[in-house]
C-alpha cells in the first residue's frame, strides 16, 4: 500500500479468514473494567435514536442500555452475531476479501470498531467506504487495546508500540477522508488499556 513500509499489512496466517473465523468464539478480549470504560465512552459518543454500525462485530457490542434506531452488525461468524442481543440486523462479510460495505450511502450516523482494527489488511479501503455509508457529519470510533490473535493481526500491530499504533489508525482515517481525527486514552487503572481514535465525516452532502 502506497506510503507504508513493505509487508506492513502482511499477516503470519494469510489463509482465507473464513476458515479462521468459522468457529464461534464467545469470549471477550478486554477485561471487565475496560469493557465498562468502553461502554461509558459509547454512552457519550452514540446519540439516542442514532443509527449505529458495529463494524467487525461479534456476540457482544459493549453498548450502553440506551435506545438506538438501528444497530447493524457486520462480522465473520453467524453464531456470534446471532447471539448478540443488541443487533437489530447483521450480515456476514469478509472485509479483507471485499472492503466495500454492503450498505447504501448515508445509512448510519455512527460507526464503532471495538478491538478489531488490527485484523484489517485493507484498512484505507474499508474506512474510505465507511465514510460513504455514514451520513454527512457522521462519526466513527475505533477502540484498541493490547490483545489480539497474533497470526491474523497485521505486522504493523505486532511490531509497533501503542503510541505508533494509535497514530497509524489516525492515518487510516485521514487518508479515508475523515476530519477532526482525535485520540483518547480511556484506560482504567490496573486494567487492560483502552485507546480510542475518532474521526468525523465532513458535514456536507456528497456530490452526485
Amino acid at each position: 500500500m502506497a506510503g507504508f513500509p513493505e509487508r506492513f499489512f502482511a499477516r503470519e496466517d494469510e489463509s482465507p479468514d473464513a476458515g479462521f473465523y468459522r468457529q464461534a468464539r464467545l469470549v471477550t478480549h478486554i477485561d471487565d473494567a475496560t469493557i465498562a470504560a468502553l461502554t461509558d465512552f459509547y454512552a457519550e459518543f452514540l446519540p439516542r435514536r442514532s443509527r449505529v454500525l458495529d463494524l467487525m462485530s461479534s456476540w457482544v457490542s459493549h453498548l450502553p442500555d440506551l435506545e438506538y434506531a438501528r444497530i447493524a452488525g457486520l462480522g465473520m461468524n453467524a453464531e456470534e452475531l446471532a447471539a448478540n442481543p443488541r443487533l437489530t440486523d447483521y450480515v456476514i462479510h469478509d472485509l479483507n476479501e471485499q472492503p466495500t460495505l454492503p450498505y447504501e450511502d448515508a445509512s448510519f450516523d455512527r460507526a464503532v470498531v471495538a478491538v478489531s482494527v488490527q485484523y484489517l489488511a485493507q484498512p484505507i479501503e474499508v474506512f474510505t467506504d465507511l465514510s460513504r455509508v455514514l451520513a454527512p457529519g457522521g462519526r466513527v470510533a475505533v477502540a484498541m487495546s493490547h490483545r489480539c490473535f497474533p497470526t491474523k493481526a497485521i505486522l504493523a500491530f505486532r511490531a509497533l508500540p501503542p503510541s505508533d499504533r494509535i497514530r497509524l489508525v489516525g492515518s487510516y482515517l485521514y487518508r479515508a477522508g475523515f476530519v477532526e481525527v482525535n485520540a483518547l486514552d480511556r484506560s482504567p487503572e490496573n486494567a487492560d488499556p483502552l485507546w480510542i481514535v475518532t474521526g468525523d465525516c465532513p458535514a456536507v452532502e456528497r456530490s452526485s
